[in-house]
């Protein structure tokens, strides 16, 4: 079944390209001479995209982290994500090295300085948490998905906890700020998004990027819910594995909340102490164990 406009397609994308061709010498200005609105000028550019090209409504919950550096922790189910945080967030994104070769999307994450990984590879496992360290020392905020890849949208696969070892990084004598993010698409045209029209937004398994892109940016209006939940550290954790387990946690309760259409509800979250036996080491091992 045909969905939306082809119509309203060619005109979003028209106007997608040439604001992207755009603000492309802009960013590259900016990176090439290191100056301060390298970072704040690509949320400027996503708002813009989201709004009026992609017609992308994004919906904030809770307060972002205000403190810099800050490793914002998310869930990942489309390449839309990337647009929908880097328009709230003044942001880097943490990407498979593949991204990088993409055509026009991988100048625009080499453009707002993404950090590419090849977790493939993990003799390079140490050289990547320096990478990710080093921009973390210098002030820069980055956006990890630790699932290491796209989901139906429906439900949060594990986390991985690998890259977790960038939260043990020192800033002004403290651990890194962590903060984890629940992105969910909920609505099409202001109505509820059942499971079935999820993957309008979902860019994951088998799919092919063109189709996926041409079928969303002709469609309606989607809404997105990003949920900021309470800033933690590895300093609450008793190991990198904890705090991932924590953040899984929270992230997956947000993404269930909103797919069940309980965004309305404000649901506290308690900043926990360090877990010791079972806790949610265990509630994840089991929540993998069914997954």
């Amino acid at each position: 079944m045909a969905i939306g406009s082809t119509r309203a397609g060619f005109l979003r994308l028209a106007l997608y390209m040439a604001w992207t061709f755009l603000c492309i010498p802009v960013q590259a200005t900016l990176v090439s001479l290191n100056l301060p609105g390298q970072a704040r000028f690509p949320r400027f550019y996503h708002r813009v995209c989201c709004r009026l090209m992609l017609a992308l409504d994004v919906d904030v919950v809770g307060q972002p982290s205000v403190d810099r550096p800050t490793l914002f922790v998310s869930n990942h189910s489309s390449y839309l994500d990337i647009p929908v945080l880097g328009s709230v967030i003044p942001c880097s994104f943490v990407a498979k090295s593949e991204v990088g070769l993409w055509p026009l999307f991988g100048l625009l994450a080499k453009l707002q300085r993404t950090v590419f990984v090849n977790r493939a590879n993990k003799r390079e496992a140490g050289k990547q948490r320096d990478d990710m360290a080093g921009r973390l020392i210098a002030g820069d905020s980055l956006v990890l998905f630790p699932e290491g890849t796209s989901s139906d949208g429906n439900r949060v696969l594990p986390f991985k906890t690998a890259l977790f070892a960038v939260a043990n990084t020192q800033v002004d004598g403290r651990a890194v700020a962590v903060q984890p993010v629940s992105v969910v698409c909920t609505h099409l045209d202001n109505l509820p998004l059942g499971h079935d029209l999820r993957p309008l937004y979902a860019w994951y398994g088998d799919m092919e990027l063109p189709p996926h892109l041409w079928q969303m940016i002709g469609a309606g209006r989607l809404r997105i819910r990003v949920e900021f939940h309470p800033v933690v550290s590895l300093e609450d954790f008793s190991s990198r594995k904890a705090l991932a387990d924590h953040c899984w946690q929270v992230v997956a309760a947000g993404v269930d909340r909103a797919v069940a259409g309980r965004w309305s509800r404000p649901v506290p979250v308690a900043r926990p102490a360090a877990p010791a036996g079972i806790g949610p080491e265990a509630a994840t091992g089991a929540a993998r164990g069914m997954a």
